[in-house]
């Protein structure tokens, strides 16, 4: 995927929303498509990147690798490599991954209950 080029509008807005307040950063992070369904799977149980990929079925290995690299970037997950053979890599959220989905099951009942799509 594409980043957006520097001296884009689009790029000079989502600057200056983001320096207005860290929200903006975290909902562009978060809007990423699967970016919300990696982080709920990790939670209910998927640690390893087979299980994640068979729980999300329509998710590309490229997508969910890189949507794991910024959860991890972002210290919502923790890597963990398990020795053994083969040696495995487990995935696991953090304290600030568990903060951050117990808000996000909150805002999913408040659009479940109270928005109207």
């Amino acid at each position: 995927m594409s980043e957006r080029k520097l001296s884009s509008t689009n790029f000079y807005n989502q600057s200056y929303l983001e320096e207005k307040c860290a929200l903006n950063e975290l909902i562009y992070l978060l809007s990423k498509r699967w970016m919300t369904e990696v982080l709920f799977g990790i939670e209910d149980g998927h640690k390893r990147f087979t299980a994640l990929k068979e729980s999300l079925e329509h998710i590309s290995d490229h997508i969910l690798a890189d949507r794991l690299k910024l959860l991890e970037q972002h210290g919502l997950i923790q890597k963990t490599y398990v020795p053994g053979t083969p040696p495995r890599t487990d995935y696991a959220l953090t304290n600030k991954g568990v903060e951050l989905s117990s808000l996000l099951d909150g805002l999913c009942h408040f659009a479940e209950n109270q928005i109207q799509f």
